[in-house]
């Protein structure tokens, strides 16, 4: 796979890539050369896979020891031998870790419910950390061993090191400030600025389309300009995004339609396995918690659940020898008889969730669609993929499987995306804005019925709070150059220190009402996104204004701070400004964006 056009850059570099996902990871690279045309390489070889050929990924598990310590990661962790060793020593796994850093705004609490606890005094950060310094471990060994003089290349790009880390459609900044912090705690890159800029984001979706664009994306699904959904059907998730192109003579793309991400991945059909079989072994020898969780891992990972093709035929669980039997409970021989009926209820929730979530981005797209791409482990499932033809092609859309590398899909997408960089152009997601004061107006009804909520200001004016300023509404399509700016003024009464700092919140409004106006309206669905921080307002010109006294008592001075704040929100990563007027010429400053930590994940 190669990039379109030549590196510009002034000196050699690497880019890496980390798909990490909830029950597999991957790595992909690239090694630029100034002038010359990057080639995107996976990584195919890890610690105790042996000389298997073209294995794109490795578990996402960490066993810790009694201490804290990291004892097996990725495949060593599958060893039998470990797994013994884990037992005796009391070793702790952490698989689906990832999923903690997930957002909490959805409604799948049941789940959630199922993702198995982070070790006790870890958060979800330093997890992650682990298992990003492990995957930097991999990486350094493949380059240097597959590569000519590989340690001294190594060694004269380790410092100039761009990461690319992908991550579900569903998440937010939040959740890529936590991935910073873990990425700064494995010493991927420093606690600096420079540091933090070596670091990119791109959503599994986006990182996706890079891929298909190289690796199977046909003409006829983007002619005419119609839009094509793309279905990432992952283990822990279910990523859908749409896009189309803009032009022909250029390979550049729109987001069409706000990604959406669905806790409904193949992992989910072990969860209804595990429910299922818990009602129905109670009473067996073979229904204790231990059994029941070696069952469900024969289920998921050997051929039941793999191979399920057909629902009329009686399915069986191979996990046991020739003297295990309950024929009270269809145990024979060591296998578990189950009515292929029963197993479908498994599959049905995320099969109806990806045949839903197709229909919703066609209803919001800005555009027709007329193509539906699946790509991921859950839908090389035959029958998976046959089940959702069945329900999508009656509504004219044209459903394709493309079968080319599809391990490797997100992290070299992840590469395309900082090389190439095809989308320009994105969808808000929510509604976003902040919480202001407004001047109160006293034949306004909406003012009359929360005059409880005013007050006077310095300036001597009675403002109402809790108006809700709408920055971007829902479902725009917004320019990655494409500045929202919003004018705010501070009023103090003399001159201290504290107009040297100033914050301004961001708060996003998810529910269903179509032009928000104010906090006590769908109050519950108002939550904060972040917290910009103005790190010094002192450069800023600081005006004295005059109000007039009370009772002929001469005028009283005050004074007026006036700023910007210019939000980008068509980036992979928002972007915030402070802007002010200097003599009639504009002023920018950068700003630092703060994200609070959901309590619940730590």
């Amino acid at each position: 796979m190669k990039s379109s056009t030549a590196y510009g850059g002034p000196q050699r570099k690497l880019v890496l890539a980390f798909d990490l996902g909830t029950t597999y990871s991957g790595i992909s690279y690239s090694i630029l050369d100034p002038g010359q045309v990057p080639k995107i390489k996976p990584v195919t070889r890890f610690p105790a896979q042996g000389h298997i050929a073209g294995v794109y990924k490795i578990p996402t598990i960490i066993y810790y020891d009694r201490k804290g310590t990291v004892r097996a990661v990725g495949a060593e962790a599958k060893d039998e031998r470990v797994f013994e060793k884990a037992e005796e020593e009391h070793w702790v796994k952490a698989e689906w870790f990832i999923l903690h850093l997930r957002s909490k705004t959805g409604n799948e609490n049941q789940i959630l419910d199922h993702i198995p606890p982070l070790p006790l005094n870890k958060t979800v950060t330093e997890v992650t950390a682990d298992f990003l310094v492990y995957l930097l471990q991999c990486a350094a060994s493949y380059i240097q061993d597959t590569n000519r003089d590989g340690s001294s290349l190594w060694a004269s790009i380790r410092n100039e090191v761009h990461f690319v880390l992908s991550h579900p459609n569903g998440w937010e900044g939040r959740q890529q400030a936590e991935m910073r912090k873990a990425a700064v705690l494995a010493k991927l890159v420093p606690e600096t600025p420079s540091g933090h800029s070596r670091i990119s984001f791109v959503t599994e979706g986006e990182a996706k389309l890079h891929f298909l664009i190289y690796n199977g994306l046909p003409d006829s699904a983007i002619k005419h300009g119609d839009g094509v959904v793309i279905v990432d059907t992952g283990s822990g998730t279910i990523d859908v995004s749409s896009y189309s192109k803009i032009g022909s003579s250029r390979e550049i793309y729109e987001e069409i339609a706000a990604p959406e991400c669905y806790m409904q991945g193949s992992a989910s059909v072990k969860m209804y396995a595990e429910a299922f079989l818990r009602s129905y072994l109670e009473g067996s020898s073979y229904g204790n918690a231990k059994d029941i969780q070696h069952i469900v891992e024969c289920f998921d990972k050997l051929t039941t659940k793999p191979q399920f093709r057909d629902p009329s035929k009686t399915q069986y669980v191979k996990f046991g020898g020739l003297r295990d039997k309950d024929l009270g409970y269809n145990i024979r021989n060591g296998q578990l008889k189950l009515q292929g009926a029963d197993v479908v209820t498994f599959f049905e929730p995320s099969i109806n969730c990806i045949v839903e979530a197709v229909q919703e981005q066609r209803r919001k797209a800005h555009k027709p669609i007329s193509h539906v791409i699946l790509v991921g482990g859950f839908t090389a499932n035959d029958w998976v993929f046959n089940k959702v033809h069945e329900a999508l092609a009656p509504l004219q859309l044209n459903v394709m499987r493309p079968d080319n590398y599809v391990g490797k899909a997100v992290s070299d997408g992840a590469i395309s995306f900082y090389l190439d960089h095809y989308v320009n152009t994105r969808v808000s997601k929510v509604t976003y804005g902040n919480f202001c004061h407004i001047p109160f107006d006293a034949n306004d009804p909406e003012h009359i019925q929360r005059a409880s909520n005013t007050f006077t200001s310095i300036s001597g004016n009675r403002r109402i709070k809790n108006s809700f300023d709408v920055i971007l509404a829902k479902n725009t399509q917004v320019s990655e150059t494409q500045e929202f700016r919003r004018s705010y003024v501070r009023e103090y009464e003399k001159i201290m220190d504290d107009f040297k700092t100033a914050t301004f919140n961001v708060w996003c409004y998810r529910g269903v009402v179509e032009e928000p106006k104010w906090k006590d309206v769908d109050e519950g669905h108002y939550s904060k996104l972040c917290t910009i921080e103005v790190g010094d307002l002192s450069k800023l010109p600081l005006l004295p204004e005059y109000r007039a006294g009370v009772g002929g008592s001469p005028a009283v001075r005050y004074y007026r701070l006036s700023y910007d704040i210019v939000l980008l929100f068509g980036l992979t990563e928002l972007k915030a400004f402070v802007a002010w007027k200097d003599q009639g010429e504009e002023k920018r400053s950068e700003t630092k964006i703060l994200y609070d930590i959901d309590p619940t994940d730590e």
